[in-house]
């Protein structure tokens, strides 16, 4: 195995900024690896309107460092409000990319979320007119379904009818999590794909619970069995290219997270490209780590691949325990862990 290799830059395909003085912090981590990210409208109050994303992008835009490039491909929360109309707006804005779905009450900030799944069949005929994507959080959240099945009852009540119901509908199941996940992406229509973090392909949930637990590797979808996890880290090595790279990264600030009623989601933009790298690593699979990175995703939103590149170079270090922001300190994922590859040098023309 070399020492040192490069990639086409790669893009973050499901991105969490927030906003205010936290981008200080996170606009810059990302950017210093990643082209493109696929910017998550579940702020407080939550982007519904083209008008408001694009607000938020000029918030993004203007704390990215001089010597970064970096483009915020912006989302809009899909809501009960939500008009056919605006889906138009989205299609006629290049700087948006599509709709987010959340149902309602499934993780951080989705309350205002989708209830009625079927209610949205009108919106989801427009999207699928105009070529507009919608990325989906697929959890069910019925007090009654047990928190790790979530997933797998909403793909069979919900995602499999929309994927039959509008076969042109450019639909991204985000961040999976299970098996049934993978075998729906690898069995549905083409215009289905599937983001993996690097926690679910680098955990399960004995990371979370075995030997006390452990907050931040608490995540919405939650870490599932190893079953599931082998599943996932099958699909993202098999060269499918339904399969690709969105982290999740999520900040909260570390009394959020240990706290009597934490919050979900992991910080994971201060490592992302080293842990996706020490997992194809760690499966002899680094050739693999180009189309799940870098190409994948862009080839099925259809847009451009990236022509810059960045090199990793097999480099142990650790990472932080701790960073500091304007809400507080932050524990990173694999905050304290070894990992065997570092970015080097940022990105090259």
């Amino acid at each position: 195995m070399s020492s040192e290799f490069s990639i086409p830059t790669p893009d973050d395909w499901h991105l969490h900024l927030r906003d205010g003085e936290l981008l200080n912090t996170t606009v810059a981590a990302t950017a210093a690896v990643f082209e493109r990210a696929v910017i998550m409208p579940n702020l407080v109050p939550p982007v519904v309107t083209v008008e408001q994303a694009l607000a938020y992008r000029e918030r993004i835009l203007a704390v990215l460092p001089k010597s970064m490039s970096f483009t915020p491909l912006m989302m809009l929360f899909l809501s009960p409000q939500t008009t056919v109309d605006e889906v138009k707006a989205v299609a006629d804005n290049p700087h948006m990319l599509g709709f987010k779905m959340y149902p309602s009450g499934a993780t951080t900030n989705s309350d205002s979320g989708v209830s009625r799944v079927e209610a949205m069949y009108p919106l989801f005929e427009a999207m699928q007119e105009h070529d507009v994507p919608l990325l989906v959080h697929g959890e069910v959240t019925d007090g009654e379904i047990d928190i790790f099945d979530r997933e797998a009852v909403f793909i069979e009540r919900h995602l499999r009818p929309i994927s039959e119901a509008f076969p042109r509908l450019r639909l991204v199941l985000e961040h999976i999590t299970t098996a049934q996940a993978a075998d729906f992406v690898e069995q549905a229509h083409a215009r289905v794909a599937a983001t993996i973090t690097p926690q679910h392909l680098l955990m399960n949930r004995n990371d979370l619970l075995v030997g006390g637990i452990r907050p931040h590797n608490y995540c919405l979808p939650i870490l599932k069995r190893r079953e599931h996890q082998l599943r996932l880290q099958q699909a993202a090595l098999s060269g499918n290219p339904k399969f690709f790279l969105g982290t999740d990264s999520a900040p909260h600030a570390r009394d959020k997270k240990e706290a009597p009623c934490g919050c979900a989601g992991c910080y994971s933009a201060p490592a992302a490209l080293p842990l996706y790298a020490e997992f194809f690593a760690s499966h002899d699979a680094l050739d693999k780590l180009a189309d799940f990175a870098s190409h994948f995703g862009a080839d099925f939103y259809g847009i451009a691949r990236n022509s810059s590149h960045i090199t990793l170079q097999k480099n142990a270090w650790q990472v932080p325990a701790s960073i500091t922001t304007a809400v507080g300190p932050i524990t990173p994922y694999w905050a304290n862990e070894a990992l065997s590859w570092q970015v080097q040098g940022g990105k090259q023309g």
